[in-house]
């Protein structure tokens, strides 16, 4: 069973030694800030990277199938964000700063609330509303894992992961704190919670020419 934050405060204070501990991770942290900051300071638009436990990911080129099927959703969300108004819409070589780590994800949607404050010369973006990572097998650990779990603790309201081997969407959402597993298709309509009135054929993410039907139909 997996313990929660009050367990492990309640078991370091249980500790005769708790001030010792409490400096040695106050240490460790300190370094491991001042590391993501010259991670920050070293990077570059020309390398796709993350700053995760500690630790820098240097992510290889996407492949093909990957990159056209995150290239869809983007233009999917931004169009029908863009015509509604409801706030911005993302994909890739954008870094959300969450409280210990730094993301890129395939593609985020920061609400009208968020997407007002970012300013035109921002680096590091706010914690988005909805975020979408296409599965790899060089990801799928870390995308079901730790970014799982730090979305959900950070409030992203929709996490959707995308198998492009199966052309299938699992749609999570946040509810009392927590992720649920919405819904798991191949097939079928899915409808968009964060991005409010946005339903289509879950085909039209892994088929071109659905894809620029449905297009045409948010802008008619």
């Amino acid at each position: 069973m997996l313990q929660t934050t009050e367990d492990i405060i309640d078991l370091v204070f249980d500790r005769p030694e708790v001030s010792t501990i409490l400096h040695k991770i106050q240490e460790k942290y300190s370094a491991e800030q001042q590391k993501r900051e010259d991670f920050f300071n070293w990077i570059s638009e020309d390398t796709k990277a993350e700053f995760i436990n500690g630790e820098v990911i240097i992510h290889l080129p996407t492949e093909s199938q990957h990159a056209q099927i995150s290239d869809n959703i983007f233009m999917l969300f931004s169009t029908y964000a863009l015509k509604h108004k409801l706030g911005r819409v993302t994909h890739e070589k954008v870094i959300s700063r969450f409280t210990r780590n730094d993301y890129e994800p395939d593609v985020m949607f920061f609400g009208k609330e968020k997407s007002d404050t970012i300013q035109p010369n921002q680096a590091l973006f706010p914690v988005p509303d909805f975020v979408v990572e296409v599965l790899s097998d060089s990801t799928e650990e870390r995308d079901r894992g730790v970014k799982f779990n730090d979305f959900e603790s950070h409030g992203v309201a929709e996490y959707w992961l995308i198998d492009v081997e199966t052309e299938t969407i699992e749609q999570y959402l946040l509810k009392n704190g927590q992720y649920y597993l919405h819904k798991k298709t191949d097939e079928g309509v899915i409808h968009c919670s964060v991005l409010k009135g946005l339903d289509f054929p879950v085909k039209a993410i892994f088929d071109e020419s659905k894809q620029f039907e449905l297009i045409q139909t948010i802008m008619s």
